[in-house]
């Protein structure tokens, strides 16, 4: 039926249809650019992310995310970073597609709603019309539909820089772990070989009658001590593997040791703070089409039968109608926004925050880095003094193992606390969302 009426009416349906189109031009069109295709029609060229706008300008936020680097790239951590990122489920990056999708359906809605319309009419005749609606004035409620797309987008894809931030951030952590743990079972290995012979020392010296049980009953608990830490290690750098291996795309087993990154460029912006922002204009796009929904629109409506009557109407009017608290609505949106730029000055302190509690923590574990070393290394010319007088007949070997235990301690130290400063470097780089590079995202 809808197709009769096409054919009886192609043209007043088309004389209609253009000048509907026509009277749009009142409100706020869309940029277009050569051949009248829309800016934000799909280009093969593209990326999947593009930094365009549907109105032709440019998302300061996507195109600085798509512009940010990885500090990995070049480093040791980088073949991590990828084969964690290659394993990614892409939960987020699926709910940026979405709102990329809602964003090109928004960036049309300036445009004409062409649809059919078959009634019954009181003398039992059907009557088949082509109806086309236009909004001249909306308040801005059409343009705020777009941004707050657009908005949406944005939030998104900051969603996705941190959720991708995060597990490459995870996933070196447990490599570090790993590490960590290797470095502190090692300081064991060397030292376990040493406590067994003095334990077997004092247990021959022990029915020999020159040394006391309760000595060699101390040197066996040590030794216990050491056997059980070493198991502790040992299953720590077995999970940390395994749990990395889970969330990886291929075997990490070659990789060992520290990298050295460069740090963030200073000029970054946290992402919580940008995904704050970008709330905070979703949030402001939200109230203004609300605010529009308040106000009285001029719409315009035409419509052909299917016996070829053309008629067209004009529309004033408020969707909800104008009641007593209108101003008090008014005013509401206007919190709303802002309320969402708040929200945009409290995330920037909290980041502000968190880097400087970041810094702190790195300058000291720095310091203490440097200091565990000189410790470490003084407690192993400690340790071979008394070896040297144990071996003279000066010292017992209870002594021996008790300095044995302290250098012991200082060397797991310092092998321990270079992990932790690189764990502090990763966590700051994350905050800038400077683990990922954008357009690998």
């Amino acid at each position: 039926m809808v197709r009769r009426v096409f054919r009886r009416t192609r043209a007043g349906g088309a004389i209609l249809a253009l000048a509907l189109i026509g009277a749009c031009g009142q409100i706020d069109l869309p940029t277009r650019g050569a051949g009248g295709m829309d800016a934000a029609s799909s280009d093969p060229a593209r990326p999947a992310l593009d930094a365009t706008r549907a109105d032709g300008s440019t998302s300061e936020t996507i195109d600085t995310l798509l512009n940010r680097r990885s500090v990995l790239a070049g480093t040791g951590y980088d073949p991590i970073s990828q084969s964690v990122m290659a394993a990614n489920s892409r939960a987020a990056e699926a709910e940026l597609r979405a709102a990329m999708l809602r964003s090109e359906a928004r960036s049309r809605n300036w445009l004409p709603r062409l649809g059919p319309n078959v009634s019954l009419s009181d003398m039992g005749d059907m009557v088949a019309s082509l109806v086309v609606d236009a909004v001249l004035f909306d308040n801005g409620g059409r343009k705020a539909e777009r941004d707050f797309a657009m908005a949406d987008v944005e939030v998104a894809a900051v969603a996705l820089a941190q959720d991708s931030n995060a597990r490459v951030l995870t996933g070196l952590e447990l490599y570090l772990d790993a590490e960590a743990a290797s470095a502190r079972a090692a300081a064991i290995e060397t030292a376990l070989g040493q406590m067994e012979r003095y334990e077997y020392v004092m247990s021959e010296r022990v029915a020999a009658g020159v040394d006391d049980r309760a000595d060699l009953n101390l040197v066996r608990q040590k030794l216990a001590q050491m056997r059980s830490d070493l198991a502790s290690d040992r299953a720590v750098v077995a999970a940390a593997r395994a749990e990395l291996a889970a969330m990886s795309a291929a075997p990490l087993d070659g990789i060992s040791g520290l990298a050295d990154i460069r740090p963030p460029d200073a000029n970054l912006v946290a992402l919580s703070v940008m995904k704050a922002d970008a709330e905070a204009s979703r949030a402001e796009a939200e109230a203004r089409a609300a605010r529009a929904g308040l106000l009285p629109s001029l719409g315009l409506r035409g419509s052909v039968d299917s016996a070829g009557n053309a008629g067209a109407t004009l529309n004033a009017g408020s969707p909800g109608g104008i009641g007593l608290g209108l101003g008090a609505d008014l005013r509401a949106t206007d919190a709303v926004a802002e309320a969402a730029q708040a929200r945009v000055g409290e995330a920037g302190e909290q980041a502000q925050r968190r880097l400087a509690q970041l810094n702190a923590d790195l300058d000291r574990l720095r310091r203490e880095a440097a200091e565990a070393q000189v410790l470490a290394d003084q407690a192993r010319a400690n340790f071979a003094a008394f070896a040297d007088q144990q071996r003279a007949g000066l010292r017992s070997v209870p002594e021996l193992v008790g300095v044995l235990e302290t250098r012991l301690a200082a060397e797991r130290r310092a092998v321990e606390l270079p992990y932790q400063v690189a764990r502090v470097e990763l966590q700051i780089a994350a905050l800038y969302g400077a683990l990922v590079d954008g357009e690998a995202m």
